[in-house]
């Protein structure tokens, strides 16, 4: 139906997620009838995306590194992670980058963070593989190793989407993260949810500041 130059990048960006083939033409058409300095500027700006942006040491955030000082014991820390008022005692486990900048938004948070790239649908050994579940236990356990100053988090809180999968996920890390907060190492880490102001079914990025701020008020 298109020129195969055309179609090529409709099926690059119908792999978008959420965009479907209607909404790539959409966008390819839009591109066509740029000007060529904007097509210019948007080739360039994810020409840098892949250059500058990095994922931080400990958290797994997406951050570009001249924008802060923070150095990790194995790389960079992310502006969070660096920052020293930070509460270091607490730890909050969201599913992606943008569940993250959600809860910032509401300045209610203080902790850090970790990013655990996802969530399953079932227990399968494939898609717990996905997840960065050793990744976690190893920043639980000597989180100096990364870059973070502090002895033990006292608190982890599973900040995941009240979803299907989300639930089975948050179950999941409760059962994983049960020996690190239950005497292992002579530890005693409390590890709580967020309160059920979240709406089953929703997405944290999709919700509003007041509702995130009612959720980690009534975390348990």
């Amino acid at each position: 139906m298109y020129p195969p130059i055309i179609q090529k990048l409709i099926e690059l960006f119908s792999k978008f997620p959420t965009v479907g083939p209607r909404t790539a033409a959409r966008f390819v058409f839009y591109l066509i009838k740029s000007p060529k300095e904007k097509v210019d500027q948007l080739l360039e700006a994810v020409s840098e995306l892949k250059e500058k942006i990095k994922s931080c040491s400990f958290c797994f955030d997406q951050f570009e590194p001249s924008t802060t000082s923070g150095q990790g014991g194995k790389g960079n820390l992310c502006k969070i992670c660096s920052n020293p008022i930070r509460d270091k005692n607490l730890l909050c486990i969201v599913e992606k980058e943008t569940d993250l900048a959600s809860i910032e938004n509401t300045k209610k948070y203080k902790g850090l963070y970790f990013v655990l790239g996802g969530t399953v649908s079932s227990l399968r050994k494939s898609d717990i593989e996905k997840l960065r579940i050793k990744e976690l236990r190893e920043r639980i356990k000597n989180p100096s190793d990364f870059g973070i100053s502090t002895n033990q988090f006292q608190e982890i809180i599973l900040a995941i989407n009240p979803t299907t999968e989300g639930e089975a996920t948050s179950l999941y890390l409760e059962r994983e993260l049960k020996p690190l907060a239950c005497g292992e190492q002579g530890r005693t880490i409390k590890i709580t949810r967020l309160g059920r102001g979240l709406p089953v079914g929703g997405e944290l990025e999709y919700a509003d500041e007041e509702t995130l701020r009612s959720a980690f008020e009534g975390r348990k």
